[in-house]
């Protein structure tokens, strides 16, 4: 690969984005150089790198493919989605655009700043979250972290949104809890083969929902699309709320509407462009793993 790589900062509530565009030049990146871009010390810094490709499915506007800041790759981000439909938007010069991703078809409206995400249907049965163990009810499974009388956590409503989340449901503030110390204990749970995301949810007044979201390999997160989609339909089913839901997370609202004609989830909230730059020739001298 000649020449510098230019990238673009972009960001959904907080949660932030290296977005590579690799439609007029391949580009490809080992776990390595992945966390390298991702590290807020010594590289850009971000919670997912984002790579643009042509879409595979007809239809699609544009593809996008997500690392971790880790350096794994996943199949959702749906605050990263609403950043790409921006980007495809402008470029198209229409409101209604497809982003294709490992987990399916997205469409998406973009009314400036706004972007409202048709994010599909939930799944919840166990093998499609997926869980380690038969639950045929996944509104509460037998989960706990903390003493076996006096649990500090327990019965987390499971989801899949394009890919596996927990949420535990609390009485009280969300930030009263060490998700530093259970968010890695959680997400790397037996209970969960492909590892989860790990939500704590308090139900407020009005239809809103305070959370905190641990992320599968990334970490705490002041936003996360997906997580904000499981929390909402979650509550819906357990009757906590009704199908429209405010999730309140610590980088901003998003809105979730579990659309009752056809069961697709609704996600609308902003999206940020915060710069621009160039990633160092030097970074992709080693051939990808």
């Amino acid at each position: 690969m000649a020449g510098a790589v230019p990238y673009l900062k972009m960001n959904g509530l907080g949660n932030d984005f290296v977005v590579l565009d690799a439609r007029a030049r391949p580009i490809d990146l080992n776990e390595d150089q992945v966390r390298w871009i991702a590290d807020r010390e010594q590289g850009i810094g971000c919670d997912q790198l984002i790579v643009l490709g042509r879409p595979h499915s007809e239809g699609a506007d544009i593809f996008m493919k997500i690392y971790n800041s880790e350096g794994g790759e996943v199949d959702a981000c749906g605050n990263a989605t609403r950043c790409i439909a921006a980007i495809a938007a402008e470029e198209l010069g229409r409101s209604l655009v497809t982003v294709e991703t490992n987990a399916g078809l997205l469409v998406s409206d973009v009314a400036g700043r706004d972007v409202t995400v048709d994010m599909g249907r939930p799944r919840f049965d166990w093998q499609s979250i997926p869980l380690a163990e038969e639950f045929a009810d996944t509104t509460g499974i037998e989960l706990q972290i903390g003493p076996i009388d006096n649990p500090v956590l327990h019965t987390p409503s499971v989801a899949n949104i394009g890919n596996p989340h927990a949420i535990f449901w609390v009485k009280d503030d969300p930030d009263g809890y060490d998700l530093h110390l259970f968010g890695p204990l959680l997400e790397n749970h037996p209970m969960f083969p492909e590892r989860a995301n790990i939500s704590i949810a308090q139900v407020l007044e009005g239809g809103r929902i305070k959370v905190r979201v641990w992320e599968r390999g990334v970490g705490e997160t002041l936003a996360c699309g997906t997580a904000a989609c499981a929390v909402g339909v979650s509550a819906a089913r357990k009757g906590l709320t009704g199908r429209d839901t405010i999730i309140q997370l610590r980088g901003g609202d998003l809105r979730i509407s579990w659309r009752a004609s056809d069961d697709h989830i609704l996600m609308t909230g902003p999206w940020s462009l915060d710069g621009e730059g160039e990633l160092p020739q030097a970074l992709f001298s080693t051939e990808a793993a």
